[in-house]
């Protein structure tokens, strides 16, 4: 690197603008460019040694570097890699020092590059400690356990030489028909907000990896419930649903811009979102990244590419990837489209990530990677994320005393339907199916037997039939039904890696939405072949997705709901359904008894209007914070210190402080999720059925009676007001202990006059 010796004692910014000052226009474009794939930069010679290609040394040739390098260690059925083309893990540092160091040796400044990769539920690559999705996530209501999992994720990455950590976080579920809908933390800004704060935290807390914040913004409410589609909100439902997130995560390093437009302005080209809200109200001051071939659609607002790029730079995007939008950029300067200073700003903030990241001073890492094992902390994620919605009968946990079970079902061992999209091959081994954790779990006395049914979406006679006979000869029957999200190597894809070919059986992940949210034809005739033996029925559904269930809900059993758990899923659930772990997932987001209902989130306007269709109900099936124990929880008392206080008190940072008293009842040990929602009374606007404000996950002993104090403030009870600012508005707020539609305690308190 050609950094002068006196360099190391000047400060971040100096040594920036020192380096800035001795590029040319060219290599500050090439900055500014993330435009490879990651594994078209490498291939093996006949010695099994990783050599780098063509395509990567003409690449650093004509942009003097590269900004970033994104997906070197992906692999998957879009990138084409696996266990014998891909980079196994330790190989991984070994070949991200070969890229980095051919980069810094053949370059005139010697810039080090950026190394992205997709970390939505682990690390996307081969090897790597496969996590429950974002919505099982938000299921455990559980934000500790969240930073804890994207600590664990910040050190597997950063030992293979990876600096940017694409998560999904942003995404608020607001139509669940939307096939992305696995990445978000659920319907809840507040939520959302508490698990995007825990991600940051986790994965930065290093130093040594900077996490990018997927998707800005609102891209979780697109018409129809298409991917990428136009997302037609106002404002006010902008700042009180979608921004709250990236207030949350505001010192992320990175965050990246939504495919969707917001009232016909495409988030890459929205300066009020991406400079005068995202920095000047939220204070970010990180990197800003297109999403993958993004860029190219500006194509649509002017088909000069030059001005393309110039509508990206001056909104706010700082890098781009895959695009072909970003190589004008220098052109677009020379031709008098774009002032230089504007393209010095962007590269500012690159090279700034870099510095701060030691790539100066520190480019390499160990060779040797260290061996991490995680499994604990993947399994304890799993159980805390599965949600138990009916128990009739106390038909679970089973009783030791059961002599034979079926489990049937597409879903009950398939574990690639367990994982969710952005899924890398699995080592054979590495994860837990249900049937697989149902034989490790059973006592010995119970014997376990298994038919699969039918498949995701295809219907198999044969094996229907076969799973009928063997559930007549069961005391008990676990179904395992859901949804699918597993790519497969002959599917095709778009130039992003959204799937363009859908296999029959993947009925969710990226690019693949749904019209009708109830289960497939084939799994609801193995339900009714099953459920007409009149056997006790527990139903499982894995899915990635809010399902509608009404009829399951209805007549069976036991309803077990679990967002796609990870690999080590199948064990939790098994663990659930014998008993072995007490289930406290708490739904993330509400569940309808038929897609005709959608919208169904519980956060709704408190308007008057008639909510009951003519020929059906308008509330959910089950409610946003909804999830049942094997244990039972009383909720005893309410209080608060003081009712009352003026807007200049909570101005100054005074808070309420409420206080909530309950009771495990039971005789066994269990996990609450005490949930505090608001209810503003009048003001400027219209205000909320209910807004989740604070919750806390607790533990109990048998019998045991503990308080849980929180404290409400500024923060909770300012609103976006007439007044188009955030500020608190005199009046009184209702204060409602419960879940998204049933209140177990209410009180209020008022925000007084000055």
């Amino acid at each position: 690197m050609e950094e002068g010796c006196g360099t190391m004692n000047l400060s971040i910014s100096e040594r920036v603008e020192k380096l800035l000052d001795e590029m040319t226009l060219a290599e500050k474009c090439g900055q500014l460019n993330q435009r490879l794939y990651g594994w078209e930069t490498y291939e093996w010679d006949a010695n099994s040694q990783l050599v780098l290609t063509d395509t990567f040394k003409q690449e650093v040739e004509k942009f003097g570097g590269i900004g970033a390098l994104y997906g070197l260690f992906r692999a998957d059925p879009w990138s084409k890699m696996d266990e014998a083309n891909g980079i196994l893990r330790q190989e991984s540092a070994k070949a991200a020092n070969q890229l980095q160091k051919y980069v810094i040796q053949n370059t005139r400044l010697g810039i080090p590059m950026l190394l992205a990769e997709e970390v939505p539920h682990g690390h996307q690559a081969l090897e790597s400690e496969s996590y429950p999705v974002n919505l099982a996530k938000g299921a455990s209501f559980n934000a500790p356990l969240q930073k804890r999992t994207a600590e664990a994720v910040s050190e597997e990455i950063s030992t293979k030489g990876v600096h940017l950590a694409l998560a999904s976080a942003l995404d608020i579920l607001r139509d669940p028909r939307w096939g992305r809908s696995e990445e978000c933390f659920g319907e809840d800004p507040f939520l959302a907000s508490e698990m995007t704060e825990a991600l940051v935290s986790g994965m930065q807390e290093s130093d040594k990896v900077a996490v990018v914040l997927k998707h800005f913004a609102a891209q979780g409410e697109p018409v129809g419930g298409h991917n990428s589609g136009p997302v037609s909100i106002g404002e006010r439902e902008l700042r009180e649903i979608f921004l709250p997130p990236m207030f949350a995560g505001k010192h992320a390093k990175g965050v990246m811009a939504a495919y969707n437009e917001i009232d016909g302005i495409p988030c890459h080209a929205n300066r009020k979102l991406l400079t005068e809200i995202l920095r000047g109200e939220i204070g970010f001051s990180g990197i800003v990244m297109a999403d993958g071939c993004a860029l190219d659609r500006l194509l649509m607002l002017n088909e000069n590419p030059e001005e393309a790029a110039k509508i990206a730079i001056s909104a706010g995007v700082d890098l781009s990837l895959w695009d072909d939008i970003y190589p004008h950029l220098e052109a677009a300067v020379t031709n008098g489209l774009l002032l230089e200073k504007q393209i010095d700003q962007a590269v500012r903030r690159v090279l700034t990530l870099k510095f701060e990241l030691g790539l100066f001073d520190n480019p390499y890492i160990q060779e040797e990677v260290p061996a991490t094992d995680f499994k604990s902390l993947n399994l304890e994620s799993a159980r805390e994320s599965i949600c138990l919605l009916e128990n009739r009968n106390q038909t679970l946990p089973f009783s030791k005393k059961v002599k034979k079970i079926a489990v049937i079902g597409p879903n009950a061992d398939a574990l690639y339907n367990q994982l969710g999209d952005y899924t890398a091959p699995q080592k054979k081994g590495s994860g837990i199916t249900v049937l697989e954790g149902m034989r490790q779990v059973a006592p010995p006395n119970t014997e376990i037997v298994f038919e699969k049914g039918s498949r995701v979406r295809e219907r198999q006679p044969q094996s229907l039939e076969r799973a009928r006979e063997i559930a007549l000869g069961s005391e008990q029957i676990v179904l395992v039904l859901g949804s699918s999200s597993a790519r497969n190597f002959d599917m095709a894809f778009l130039k992003n890696g959204a799937v363009s070919s859908k296999g029959p059986n993947m009925d969710t992940g990226e690019n693949v939405d749904v019209a009708n949210l109830e289960l497939p034809d084939c799994q609801l005739e193995l339900y009714h072949t099953l459920r007409e033996l009149n056997i006790p029925l527990t139903v499982v559904v894995i899915s990635g997705r809010p399902n509608a269930l009404a009829e399951i809900a209805h007549k069976s059993d036991a309803l077990v709901m679990a967002f796609y758990p990870g690999a080590l899923g199948g064990l939790a659930i098994a663990e659930t359904l014998f008993g072995k772990n007490n289930p406290s997932g708490k739904l993330p987001a509400s569940l309808p008894y038929e897609t005709g209902q959608l919208p169904v989130y519980y956060n709704q306007k408190n308007v008057v209007y008639q909510e009951n269709y003519f020929d059906a109900k308008g509330a959910p099936l089950y409610p946003f914070g909804y999830g049942k124990s094997y244990s039972e929880f009383i909720y005893h008392k309410i209080r608060f210190e003081k009712r009352g206080l003026s807007v200049d008190e909570l101005n100054r940072g005074a808070t309420f402080h409420v206080a909530v008293e309950l009771e495990n009842v039971s005789d066994l040990a269990g996990k609450e999720v005490v949930q505090l929602y608001i209810r503003g009374r009048g003001g400027s606007i219209t205000r909320r059925k209910r807004e989740l404000k604070a919750f806390r996950k607790m533990e109990f002993l048998p019998k045991e009676i503990k308080k849980v104090c929180f404290k409400i403030g500024k923060k909770e009870l300012e609103v976006w007001s007439a007044k188009n600012k955030y500020e608190l508005e005199p009046g009184k707020v209702d204060l409602i202990i419960g879940n998204g539609r049933d209140t177990y305690l209410e009180t209020w308190i008022e925000i007084e006059e000055e």
